[in-house]
């Protein structure tokens, strides 16, 4: 059974900043690209950045110089890490992994319970 785990969201003023962190655990032979997805109230939910396994980055325009991502491949932990933070960033954030489990399996997309995140203005 795999789980991501996810921690780091809350309260956080204009301006500010917080950092997510998401641990994948379990039966797990590889993970590939691991992301970070958001949903806003009333609105779809959008990819805010996704890394792969080389360490390749994209972001959202949206969030561009203001957010990193990175990942330790040890620990199967990816983390974002959110700077100069505004209202409209508020939303619920949900990390995803690409995983395969064993060797012979294809790659499924696994999902964090979400952690939220609201910034005020």
């Amino acid at each position: 059974q795999v789980q991501l785990v996810e921690s780091g969201g809350g309260l956080v003023q204009a301006g500010g900043s917080l950092r997510l962190s998401c641990a994948a655990s379990g039966s797990i032979f590889s993970i590939s690209t691991m992301g970070w997805y958001r949903q806003a109230p009333g609105k779809q939910r959008e990819l805010v950045a996704f890394i792969t396994s080389g360490g390749t980055t994209n972001y959202a325009d949206s969030v561009k110089g203001r957010f990193t991502i990175s990942r330790d491949n040890a620990k199967n932990t990816v983390y974002l890490q959110m700077n100069s933070l505004k209202p409209e960033d508020t939303a619920v954030y949900y990390c995803n992994s690409k995983i395969r489990l064993t060797i012979v399996s294809g790659t499924r997309d696994y999902w964090g319970q979400g952690t939220q995140v609201t910034v005020s203005s």
